[in-house]
């Protein structure tokens, strides 16, 4: 029986996937719907799916990076709300995107090849080069969103953290720890909302309740069990990396 994930971070368009899915392709074993990235890397390292379905851009983890990080161990079909610009670099690749709201019609064509490729027992592509085309083409419309202020009350004083300040953030139940190298303050947006602005190729999420600016780290460390903590430049620190995280230091 072939097996997929789903990963998207709203839950609409996860569910009417599924809900299509199974219309289209009831012998396929959903094994889990995952609303962040880093729950589709674990969904994908424990369970092996033969197919991720993959939002391009969720916070944090993005669709992208995940597919990076299994390259080869499934064959990723990507869904996204982006228009035809940055979706040219799929017309040469041996890969499907499915453009939202998905299409009936649409979705019936990406079962099909994956079918067919599933029935050969065709390798899952090599997706580096699509993956550094794609990246090429969405960094200017991401960069319109990102936020470069981060404001927080601290009694009836507002503090302001320029972006390029902060060392990292933190997840505090409903809060989020903003630091910066001489100051920090909790602000009342969850860290999810934040990633939303936040460049990726810049914020590194580490942990699920952990984003650090990938300049602000000084040293990893990886300890005799295989656990990675970092360090971060002027401050006494030590931030845990979680095991979906970890890919972001293999090669260390």
């Amino acid at each position: 029986m072939p097996t997929a994930i789903i990963a998207d971070d709203e839950d609409l368009p996860r569910s009417e996937l599924r809900r299509m899915l199974a219309e289209l392709w009831p012998a396929l074993d959903i094994l889990a719907e995952c609303e962040h990235g880093a729950d589709a890397l674990e969904a994908i390292q424990q369970r092996r799916p033969d197919i991720a379905f993959l939002d391009i851009r969720m916070p944090g983890i993005s669709g992208l990076d995940v597919a990076h990080a299994v390259n080869g161990r499934c064959h990723a079909v990507f869904t996204t709300a982006y228009e035809n610009h940055a979706l040219e670099a799929f017309e040469a690749g041996a890969i499907d995107y499915l453009l939202k709201p998905i299409a009936r019609e649409r979705l019936q064509q990406a079962v099909a090849r994956l079918q067919e490729r599933l029935d050969a027992a065709k390798p899952a592509p090599d997706l580096t080069g699509l993956m550094a085309e794609l990246d090429r083409r969405l960094r200017p419309l991401e960069a319109a969103k990102r936020i470069t202020w981060i404001s927080a009350s601290v009694g009836d004083v507002i503090k302001l953290f320029p972006v390029d300040d902060i060392l990292f953030f933190e997840s505090d139940e409903k809060y989020t720890r903003v630091v910066s190298r001489d100051d920090e303050a909790h602000v009342r947006k969850p860290l999810r909302e934040l990633l939303e602005g936040l460049d990726p190729e810049r914020f590194w999420q580490i942990h699920r309740g952990v984003v650090v600016r990938a300049d602000a780290i000084a040293r990893a460390r990886r300890d005799e069990m295989g656990r990675i903590t970092v360090e971060i430049r002027g401050r006494d620190d030590k931030l845990k990396v979680s095991q979906a995280y970890a890919w972001r230091f293999r090669t260390m």
